[in-house]
């Protein structure tokens, strides 16, 4: 028995992808990180952030937390508001599906949904949380810049991964929202396995693959799959850690998401299509011999009247 459902953040089990990765040179592994209680690995880094702003003396109960979310931090922040006695308002791109702005609002939150603008704009879902939070004096939990993001990965994602893979990685496959799983498990990692590889997964549409390697095209356009990618670098991402990137289209990702449901069992979104997919491009370079982890983010509940989600089903 916990004390609270904020104890069960973290520690989420490795499994072996017996049929996706049958015939590869190396394993391929997922970390099962939709398995946290809110359904999603950013319940690690909502309990991070606001545990150091409890520690820092700046927050007080019944104060409002304000967060520009894909979905899955403000998930995860409605659990800490749950537990210990805060509001919460989440600023979402019109982008995000409508499960994830029905499960907020049934959590409790105040959902604040915005156009689809890029950075630049100020109707850009996060310039809007911050412009929200300094007029209705809110407390921004910032998960783009937030340091706790990128080190509660690697005091625990990473040493996790590690454990649960003996001592052996080959390489870590991640897709990048904020940037904190890859930064800080990526750190850990590279402290502690000689040669492991970093490797982004990247939605065709998103410019980042091309800043980790400018021979991947400078390619800005609009894609489908949620949570990760981008045209700027967030703030907590370290591109120094990163190896490798590879592209994967919409198509193949929820094609490989399907793939997941249907042959290993794991119901999962549609960024962990792309995770694995990466990762079984990446194993048939031939270039690591040990175990390929592949993050498998978020769950499937929140994307079923998705167009992607009902065309797996032929609804």
């Amino acid at each position: 028995m916990t004390d609270s459902i904020l104890d069960r953040i973290g520690n989420t089990p490795m499994v072996r992808l017996q049929h996706l990765g049958a015939g590869l040179p190396v394993p391929i592994l997922g970390k099962c990180e939709y398995l946290n209680p809110g359904g999603s690995g950013k319940d690690r880094i909502a309990l991070a952030i606001v545990d150091d702003a409890e520690r820092q003396g700046l927050l007080q109960p019944g104060m409002t937390l304000v967060e520009a979310t894909a979905g899955n931090t403000g998930i995860g922040l409605a659990l800490l508001a749950a537990a210990r006695g805060y509001r919460l308002a989440c600023v979402m791109p019109m982008k995000m599906s409508l499960d994830k702005r029905q499960a907020l609002a049934a959590l409790g939150a105040e959902v604040i949904v915005t156009p689809n603008a890029p950075p630049s704009s100020p109707e850009n879902f996060v310039n809007t949380a911050k412009r929200l939070a300094e007029e209705r004096g809110w407390f921004l939990t910032n998960q783009f810049a937030h340091p706790a993001n990128p080190r509660i990965h690697e005091t625990t994602t990473g040493p996790e991964i590690l454990r649960q893979c003996q001592g052996r990685v080959g390489a870590l496959v991640c897709g990048v929202g904020t940037g904190g799983t890859i930064t800080g498990a990526g750190r850990f990692l590279k402290a502690h396995v000689p040669g492991v590889k970093i490797v982004l997964a990247d939605p065709i549409g998103s410019r980042l693959a091309h800043l980790v390697d400018p021979r991947h095209p400078d390619y800005d356009a609009p894609y489908r799959v949620e949570g990760i990618g981008g045209s700027i670098v967030p703030e907590v991402l370290d591109l120094r850690v990163i190896d490798h990137a590879e592209r994967i289209s919409d198509e193949e990702s929820f094609a490989m998401t399907g793939r997941l449901m249907r042959e290993e069992g794991l119901l999962v979104g549609g960024s962990s299509g792309t995770a694995v997919a990466a990762a079984l491009r990446f194993a048939q370079r031939g270039e690591v011999d040990g175990p390929i982890v592949a993050i498998l983010a978020d769950s499937w509940d929140r994307y079923f009247v998705q167009p992607w989600m009902r065309d797996l089903g032929n609804c």
